[in-house]
């Protein structure tokens, strides 16, 4: 009889409850001194899926052919990082295009409001499978509003790497979308950083970060009305991140409404 099976009836569905409402290691008992077989496999399972979440190459081609039916004028570029172990090993060049992306996107073009930036990150899986998605709910009230550059698909970015490409595009504000660091019961997390007045340099205490968007996380539709709401007050204070909250702070007005 394993552990749970021991409990009182009260406590059995206390800990079903539970287990019903987050996707958390809990309550998983054992099998004599060890795990059970169902979870051991369980977690080889979700560990390989997070270590093919950060190994995967973003499909560009796929994501650029998706977004140009959808009306959406696409760009790529890449960053310094070569190969994806030098991605892995030095952070720092995630952060800057390459020399060919960098002359490719200094092509004199009108200034736009709004950049928006693709990058795989550390979870290719997770921009494929979310930020279709996101813009699909997104795009309108973007484009209802603010002039938006060409999408920028980027290979081996950072969250840093939107501020090289909206200072090269002439942008006021960037909408980074990223690849978030896989977890063992999330490898398709997608996050959101926007970016007031990006330039190279930025810290992220000037960012707006929106965490966890992915099917099982912060919906689409959610997080596109979050992304919304801090777009609109970047552009009417003119800042985002600590700063941004600070005078949200001080006016008594919540960020999302």
């Amino acid at each position: 009889m394993s552990d749970d099976q021991k409990l009182p009836l009260d406590g059995r569905a206390a800990l079903s409850a539970l287990q019903a409402h987050t996707p958390a290691r809990i309550a998983l008992g054992r099998a004599g001194a060890g795990q059970r077989t169902q979870t051991h496999l369980t977690f080889q399972l979700d560990h390989a899926r997070a270590r093919d979440a950060v190994h995967d190459a973003l499909p560009v081609t796929e994501l650029a052919q998706t977004l140009t039916a959808r009306g959406w004028p696409v760009l790529t570029a890449r960053s310094r990082a070569t190969t994806r172990t030098d991605y892995l090993r030095r952070p720092d060049l995630g952060r800057r295009l390459d020399a060919a992306s960098t002359e490719a996107l200094s092509v004199p073009r009108v200034p736009s409001d709004v950049a928006i930036v693709l990058a795989d990150g550390l979870s290719a899986t997770a921009v494929t499978a979310n930020a279709v998605p996101l813009l699909d709910e997104l795009g309108p009230a973007l484009t209802g509003n603010w002039s938006l550059a060409p999408i920028v698909l980027v290979e081996q970015g950072r969250v840093a790497i939107g501020d090289d490409i909206a200072e090269h595009l002439g942008c006021q504000l960037v909408i980074m979308l990223i690849g978030e660091r896989p977890g063992l019961s999330a490898a398709d997390s997608l996050g959101c950083y926007v970016t007031w007045s990006p330039r190279v340099g930025t810290i992220d205490a000037n960012r707006h970060c929106i965490s966890n968007i992915r099917p099982g996380g912060l919906s689409a539709s959610d997080a596109a009305r979050q992304i919304h709401a801090v777009v609109a007050n970047a552009f009417r204070h003119e800042v985002t991140g600590v700063r941004l909250n600070t005078v949200l702070s001080a006016a008594s007005r919540p960020l999302v409404t």
